[in-house]
């Protein structure tokens, strides 16, 4: 049945629990559930929804790791497009542009963590990432704690250009304000990437602090 949500939120776009049970002919209880195992394996999240008068409601949408999971040729046409690249420009100015995707990453995050406190910048940032396909939680520490990608949503851009890794720890430290240093890395093997991410005096992102 969890199936059957994750089709629904696909065919029919942001519904909330009660429009899904509708729809799909299920018990509320039932569509919750399964709501709540989606969001959990970072594949739909929530948005409130005000109604007017009434309590509002929350309508559900995949994340950008949702609609992977759903058939595309984005990766062969990505490759295609990087081979005219490397043949016209070289090497060099295909990795450029493939990090300059960080910036605009970066700017999500700072805008996402602006003015939290550094006990908030990390799960904030998780909820950004995540919409970003990269499936991330955090495990919280005294000073920081570890930023966690279950998912790579270029890993197959990332295997033949994997400088651009060195992008995302730069987009990480810049947006947080923090010292980042990357402790798992899903190409050389490990389940996730992980980022040991600690804050250092107020944690304000270089942004805030440039015009601080």
């Amino acid at each position: 049945m969890r199936a059957q949500v994750l089709l629904a939120l696909k065919y029919g776009g942001r519904a909330s629990a009660r429009e899904l049970a509708v729809r799909l002919g299920l018990s509320l209880n039932a569509v919750r559930h399964h709501l709540k195992e989606l969001e959990q394996g970072g594949l739909a999240a929530y948005e409130r929804r005000n109604n007017g008068v009434g309590a509002p409601s929350f309508a559900y949408r995949l994340t950008g790791a949702g609609e992977s999971l759903f058939p595309r040729r984005y990766d062969a046409v990505l490759n295609d497009l990087l081979d005219d690249v490397v043949d016209r420009s070289g090497r060099a100015e295909a990795v450029h542009l493939l990090a300059s995707r960080f910036d605009g990453l970066s700017r999500r995050l700072a805008t996402a963590v602006a003015g939290a406190p550094p006990s908030e910048r990390l799960e904030l940032a998780a909820r950004v990432l995540t919409d970003e396909g990269f499936m991330a939680e955090v495990v919280s520490s005294d000073d920081g704690g570890t930023l966690i990608h279950r998912n790579c949503p270029i890993q197959a851009v990332a295997e033949r250009f994997p400088e651009i890794c060195a992008a995302e720890a730069r987009c990480l430290a810049q947006a947080l304000g923090a010292e980042v240093e990357r402790r798992g890395y899903i190409l050389t093997g490990c389940g996730a990437c992980a980022y040991r991410v600690r804050f250092t005096d107020s944690g304000r992102p270089e942004h805030e602090l440039e015009h601080a």
